[in-house]
């Protein structure tokens, strides 16, 4: 039997494998994948609008700007963003009379996910021996920051679309390569592509 093998011939190797299978990929891609949910009004003919502008009372960010009176950093990284982001979908940025209104909402949370791979008996993958304990399930403290962003159709005064990402992030503040990325996702699904939506 090569070293190898005697290795992996130990529960506890078994055991040790199975976490960098678990692990690893997962802290690869966990960092990458935004989630990104959205809702509209099937109503609206998306294709009209063609300019916008901020909303004038923007609610308050995670880090307490602009409702406080001042511009947060993460309150920059956004309107950078959502700016870059409306510009290369066609719209144009005006002082009056939008099309539409833009408005978001940011904050970051503490969050805890269970392993899917745990098998309820005490150790994942079913190696090893109660390497968690039993009745212990392997749990992930991570940080999530989520965006909500809102287009609000100005001549109506309604909300037309609103768009949600959330992603893991590293800190208490969401910076700004995670900052582009949220906003990216999000308004990678603007305009509704969904066939009951008007042209």
């Amino acid at each position: 039997m090569n070293p190898i093998t005697r290795f992996l011939a130990h529960p506890m190797a078994m055991v040790a494998a199975s976490l960098v299978l678990l692990l690893g990929p997962s802290g690869c891609t966990t960092a990458s994948r935004v989630g990104v949910t959205n809702d509209f009004d099937h109503a609206v003919n998306f294709r009209a609008f063609k300019t916008w502008a901020w909303y004038p009372q923007q609610p308050r960010d995670a880090e307490g700007g602009p409702a406080k009176g001042y511009e947060s950093f993460l309150d920059k990284r956004m309107r950078a963003s959502v700016a870059a982001e409306m510009t290369a979908k066609g719209l144009t940025e005006v002082a009056s009379s939008p099309d539409i209104y833009v408005a978001y909402s940011a904050r970051v949370e503490d969050k805890q996910q269970i392993s899917p791979y745990y098998n309820g008996l005490g150790y994942p993958y079913g190696y090893g021996y109660g390497y968690y304990g039993r009745g212990m399930q392997p749990i992930t403290q991570y940080k999530a920051g989520t965006v909500v962003i809102d287009i609000i159709d100005a001549r109506r005064k309604e909300l037309a679309w609103r768009g949600t990402g959330q992603a893991q992030v590293n800190q208490n503040t969401i910076d700004e390569a995670e900052t582009h990325r949220i906003v990216n996702g999000i308004l990678s699904t603007y305009p509704p592509q969904d066939n009951n939506a008007r042209r």
